[in-house]
């Protein structure tokens, strides 16, 4: 399991409250649209502790297969 330090955790419980507030935008600051999906505060809350230097895991890589089955989609 990922083990995260409790700042990095304060981090992510902030972005979480600003979610259920309707204050957490998405995209380069802030200008994007609204963000209603948990797991995308969740995802918004690490990326600034990442940034912030605090111990967070690096993100997660995807998988060559799914990146082949989505081009073979868009060519068809």
């Amino acid at each position: 399991m990922a083990r995260y330090s409790r700042s990095a955790s304060k981090d992510v419980e902030r972005e979480m409250r600003k979610r259920k507030k309707g204050t957490l935008r998405s995209g380069k600051g802030g200008k994007g649209g609204k963000v209603k999906s948990r797991k995308q505060a969740i995802a918004i809350g690490l990326s600034e502790a990442r940034r912030k230097g605090k111990k967070v895991p690096p993100k997660r890589k995807s998988s060559r297969k799914s990146k082949r089955k989505s081009s073979r989609k868009s060519k068809r």
